[in-house]
């Protein structure tokens, strides 16, 4: 398994051009942490100056089409991604599944697709606090992993750490809550045993990054637990003090 963190920052709709500084200022800082990879999935109409204009950090897309071109207006292709200076997506966030009624199978051919085009992806689960109360929270994430994940074949000549899986608990997500460490630890294990089951020794290489109001005061800990190979970031990601402070807990947490 990879040992360098992954912190990702994903802005969902929020930025326009004037954004880029702070872009910058995130690729200036992440420099200083070689041992940390960072990236960042701005909305559409920024990836291409983003792309061109970072150095340390990688740019992707929030989301993709399961074709590569066609009548589907208003989507965004793989290929087109690619085309702009993209090297990731991130598929099957909880926005996504819940806001565009996303399903596991659309999220996995999503998936597939990115891998076609060349692009490293980020698949996202995580069950909503009314499934948690029931007791359900792991066979529904283990569920996810399962149907969401490209398939075996796909990723057999995929290099290790272009897949990745963010476990986001719904409830988490912008609220200001975040799960307790424990809690955390036990879902990454059940996520870790359902990617051994599909990819075999091939899975050693796909990180699980926790996302869900990760912040500068919580990052350390988040990171610290056992099975969290980084973190997917919203809110704190936009400006780059906050986020910055993130890629330096994360940094420590590398060395440690």
């Amino acid at each position: 398994m990879s040992a360098s963190p992954y912190i990702v920052g994903n802005w969902k709709m929020n930025g326009t051009r004037a954004m880029l500084a702070e872009a910058r200022a995130i690729d200036r800082a992440a420099a200083r942490y070689p041992g940390v990879q960072v990236a960042l999935a701005p909305p559409f109409t920024l990836i291409q100056p983003f792309a061109e204009a970072a150095q340390a950090i990688a740019t992707g897309g929030q989301d993709c089409h399961v074709a590569a071109k066609g009548a589907h207006t208003g989507d965004i292709s793989a290929p087109m991604l690619a085309d702009c200076g993209a090297s990731f997506v991130i598929v099957g966030h909880s926005e996504r599944r819940k806001d565009h009624g996303e399903s596991d199978a659309l999220v996995k051919a999503k998936a597939e697709a990115a891998i076609d085009a060349g692009l490293g992806v980020i698949v996202c689960v995580g069950e909503t606090l009314e499934e948690r109360d029931a007791g359900k929270a792991e066979a529904v994430v283990s569920k996810q992993v399962d149907k969401s994940l490209p398939s075996a074949e796909a990723i057999a000549e995929l290099a290790p750490g272009r897949i990745s899986v963010a476990y986001e608990p719904v409830w988490a997500i912008g609220t200001g809550r975040v799960a307790e460490v424990e809690d955390v630890v036990a879902m990454h294990a059940a996520i870790r045993a359902r990617i051994t089951a599909a990819y075999g020794d091939k899975g050693e290489g796909v990180r699980i990054l926790y996302g869900g109001s990760v912040n500068a005061e919580n990052a350390a800990a988040l990171l610290a637990a056992e099975g969290v190979g980084g973190a997917l970031v919203g809110g704190a990601s936009l400006a780059a003090e906050s986020f910055v402070a993130i890629i330096a807990a994360a940094g420590t947490e590398s060395v440690a």
